[in-house]
């Protein structure tokens, strides 16, 4: 995989997870507040794998 590609999962990943954060706690929606959670943290290793791909 590309490094731009990396970065646009990592980026998609990232304003996903903030986006089911914020609707599932105006909806008061635990549920879906924690694949927010899920989808930020996959997107913030995606980003750290790519920097580390990067490094070498």
């Amino acid at each position: 995989m590309s490094g731009l590609s990396d970065k646009v999962k990592s980026a998609v990943n990232k304003v996903k997870g903030e986006t089911k954060d914020q609707v599932g706690n105006a909806k008061n929606d635990p549920h879906l507040q924690a694949e927010g959670k899920v989808d930020k943290l996959k997107g913030n290793l995606q980003d750290g794998i790519s920097k580390l791909k990067n490094d070498r």
